[in-house]
């Protein structure tokens, strides 16, 4: 048996299996990171003024009791957060800054900041009261040259007025998703309303998050079936929108991933199993007397051509192993020590993100077998072909 044919056949194979695991791996993680960190900083579904869209110099809306008691009771809603923007200017000895100020209260879900988190504390954010604290990113720390327990002169407009605030460093964090790291501080909702000059119950929005990702148009639309258009008793007209609303460009990004990836799919299938029908071409043509022998001593072209087909598919298997062996340990090197780097300001990301799926896994194992079994079986029929009296001459 040819040796070079054989090692061919095995690791086109493996190669082929190895690229596709990797692939699905790094698509899905990504996918899941970079919406996780994109619904982390906001939410699954946003519900604002419908004349204040896209600027952070909000519109007020009602956010009574009774509205978050009638989000909570939605089907498919998990929490719901009320909080308040205010664009101001951040001054230091030694420099300027816009910035926005995110106001956020006790209810507020702090699962994701805490990921996140660098050093420092998270404060105790009310809507009642001020703590004249704040969170920052780094990124802004390094900017204006600001550590912990630092103060720092935010400024504000308001009417024909600059007001003015210090708040306190009381944590720094980083997302690196650079949006928001470039851009917002947290404090208490009671001091963003008072700069706004909005009454109590008056926020810049709800955030509403959802039980399934999966039900996210589901909930949206019941939530603007009874929301969207409603105005509440300031006048503010309610408006729901879902976070791949509110990021086009990041979600259509992401699914052009998915395209990317059918690519790989189809064309590393298409290497493997071609890799594979040169290796048996090549086995049957070195062969040949063999076969002659067979058919001389009566045997038929199916239990020949079986002969050949279990060989090859023993060929695909050990490829396969191979194959997974390479794939699900780059997985899982990649998933414990990063040695795969990326820029967070282009990927958001600081990291090659791999997220195993066993579905997809027995799913690419299995649609590897079959194409490559099925497209060995037109050329195995090479074998009828070949006359018994020329073959045994054959050199």
């Amino acid at each position: 048996m040819s040796r070079p044919a054989v090692l061919i056949a095995r690791w086109g194979i493996a190669i082929g299996l190895a690229v596709m695991i990797v692939s699905v791996a790094v698509v899905i993680g990504f996918k899941h990171e970079v919406r996780n960190r994109v619904v982390g900083i906001g939410s699954n579904i946003s519900i604002t003024n419908f004349d204040a869209q896209k600027s952070y110099e909000t519109m007020p809306i009602a956010a009574g009791d009774s509205l978050m008691q009638v989000l909570h009771a939605t089907p498919g809603v998990s929490h719901a957060q009320r909080y308040s923007t205010k664009p101001g200017m951040i001054m230091t000895d030694e420099n300027f800054l816009g910035m926005v100020l995110k106001g956020v209260s006790q209810e507020y879900d702090w699962s994701f900041l805490k990921q996140h988190m660098q050093e420092g504390e998270i404060p105790a954010f009310s809507d009642s009261a001020s703590t004249n604290r704040t969170l920052i990113s780094r990124t802004i720390a390094n900017k204006l040259h600001l550590k912990l327990g630092d103060k720092l002169y935010t400024y504000f407009i308001s009417g024909e007025k600059v007001r003015a605030r210090r708040l306190e460093v009381a944590g720094i964090y980083q997302t690196n998703f650079t949006a928001y790291d470039n851009l917002f501080l947290l404090t208490d909702l009671h001091t963003v309303n008072r700069l706004n000059a909005w009454q109590q119950d008056q926020v810049s929005g709800i955030e509403v998050e959802v039980a399934d990702y999966d039900r996210l148009e589901d909930v949206k639309d019941t939530l603007r079936a009874r929301l969207d258009l409603v105005k509440d008793k300031y006048g503010g007209t309610y408006y729901t929108q879902s976070v791949e609303e509110l990021n086009p460009q990041i979600f259509a990004w992401l699914s052009l991933l998915d395209m990317n990836v059918w690519v790989i799919l189809v064309l590393m299938t298409g290497v493997a199993g071609f890799t594979m029908i040169s290796g048996l071409l090549i086995i049957i043509l070195e062969r040949t007397n063999m076969i002659g022998i067979l058919k001389a001593l009566g045997a038929d072209n199916l239990a020949i051509r079986k002969v050949f087909l279990s060989f090859s598919v023993f060929l695909i298997g050990r490829g396969m192993f191979w194959g997974n062996v390479i794939g699900l340990g780059f997985v899982a090197i990649q998933s414990a020590f990063h040695p795969f780097k990326l820029d967070p300001a282009t990927y958001y990301v600081d990291r090659v993100p791999v997220e195993f799926n066993l579905w997809w896994w027995v799913l690419l194992n299995v649609c590897t077998l079959l194409v490559s079994v099925l497209m060995l079986v037109g050329p195995s029929y090479l074998i009828a072909h070949i006359h018994p009296a020329k073959s045994i001459r054959f050199e």
